[in-house]
């Protein structure tokens, strides 16, 4: 038994916690407000039902009167006719109407009592529920007013649990352009002493200049062949002498065995 009390105390005491933490007095306040006008509304109904049970009497009574008056009626008619059996009948139903009149009237008194003392606790009741919502709207001004300043004192210190993520996000990203910026400087560096030229760049460009080495040699000798060739051509045009046709064949037909050396070199 001690340790189910014990227990039942540890639960009790963290639900108080947790209900402590979630509760918020401007929801309590309006709850109640709620309940005290629920609590206005019956007793307006109690009332409005006991002043409807002293109507249904008071109509009731007058009903019995209008009887009673009547059977009165007819007694003195029956005097007259000499009928006493007829009257004394008549004067016993009326004697019984008024004492159901008097039970009426008890009834009709202790209603209209039970009615005033409602009436005035409903009055009371409303003036307390007038009193209570004044109450309960300064409070929650109140409550907003505090909870509204708490929140800005929170912000300015940057205690609070939104402007703390805001400051981790915030410290990120200075440390984050902070590290872009050293990586950048530290590649500039880099690139500027030549450590991160590009290998196969570099052997592409020397192969280049090589192959370029090889080359130019070969096309000058290209050249000064061409060169010896075209001389050479012109002076046996000019040693035939031949005007014309005939001098021009021999030389069309001069450098086709020259081109063969050309297409072997080449190759």
């Amino acid at each position: 038994m001690g340790l189910m009390r014990r227990f039942s105390s540890i639960f009790k005491a963290k639900a108080s916690k947790t209900l402590d933490k979630y509760e918020d007095p401007r929801e309590t306040l309006d709850y109640s407000y709620e309940r005290t006008l629920e609590m206005l509304q019956k007793m307006r109904r109690a009332v409005a039902d006991v002043a409807t049970s002293r109507k249904r009497i008071e109509l009731q009574a007058q009903q019995l009167q209008r009887s009673a008056a009547k059977l009165e009626g007819q007694a003195k008619q029956a005097v007259t006719q000499d009928r006493e059996d007829l009257a004394r009948e008549a004067l016993t139903r009326r004697q019984a109407i008024a004492t159901q009149l008097t039970d009426l009237q008890a009834q009709h008194d202790q209603l209209k009592a039970e009615e005033a003392r409602m009436v005035e606790c409903s009055q009371w009741l409303q003036s307390k529920v007038h009193s209570f919502r004044i109450r309960k709207e300064t409070m929650k001004a109140s409550y907003t007013a505090a909870e509204a300043q708490t929140k800005v004192n929170e912000a300015i210190s940057g205690i609070g649990e939104e402007m703390g993520d805001v400051g981790l996000a915030m410290q990120r990203a200075e440390d984050k352009v902070a590290q872009m910026q050293a990586r950048s400087g530290a590649l500039d560096e880099l690139m500027a002493s030549g450590a991160l030229d590009d290998a196969s760049m570099s052997s592409d460009r020397l192969q280049a200049e090589l192959d370029r080495g090889f080359a130019e040699p070969a096309v000058e000798a290209e050249l000064a062949r061409l060169k010896g060739e075209l001389t050479g051509g012109s002076t046996t045009a000019k040693q035939l002498g031949a005007p014309g046709e005939a001098a021009t064949e021999p030389v069309a037909e001069t450098p086709a065995p020259a081109q063969a050396p050309v297409e072997e070199e080449r190759r």
